[in-house]
């Protein structure tokens, strides 16, 4: 985090709390040694980790799998200058067992795309950051609405 930037630091839980209300976030990734980025619907795990499900012949898969990865949803509200921002870093894996597999085919997220063979891809949450704005005042008390945009 940006610690004199203004915004107010959120704790892990309260960032997975709003990652539960999220239904689209970016996955952030190495592509051919250039940072790439993608969005993605997911679900959340009640242990943090974040769970996708897509193609097994996507480049992602490829470009991800054993991968330390960043994975961040944000909501924002643009009129009244606030919102909220949580990031999750880990390594990324597909998973494997095929009873989970199974399990996670009735209980997992819906791809908005279909494929013939998918996959599901969890990023274990071993860092957990968030900040946020709320109603345009940063921690510091200061109106950034009334603040002239130079």
């Amino acid at each position: 985090m940006y610690r004199n930037d203004g915004f107010r630091e959120l704790e892990r839980q309260e960032c997975l709390r709003l990652l539960e209300q999220a239904a689209v976030g970016r996955i952030v990734h190495t592509r051919e040694a250039l940072p790439a980025v993608l969005p993605v619907n997911f679900l959340l795990e009640q242990d943090g980790a974040v769970l996708l499900r897509t193609s097994a012949a996507s480049e992602l898969v490829r470009a991800i799998d054993g991968a330390v990865v960043a994975f961040e949803a944000d909501e924002f509200d643009a009129a009244a200058h606030s919102g909220w921002s949580v990031v999750v870093i880990g390594p990324a894996s597909v998973v494997t067992d095929p009873a989970e597999h199974e399990r996670l085919v009735r209980t997992g997220p819906r791809s908005w795309v279909r494929w013939p063979v998918e996959v599901f891809v969890r990023i274990k949450a071993e860092l957990v950051t968030g900040r946020e704005l709320a109603g345009g005042r940063t921690m510091y008390g200061m109106d950034l609405a009334s603040r002239p945009v130079t």
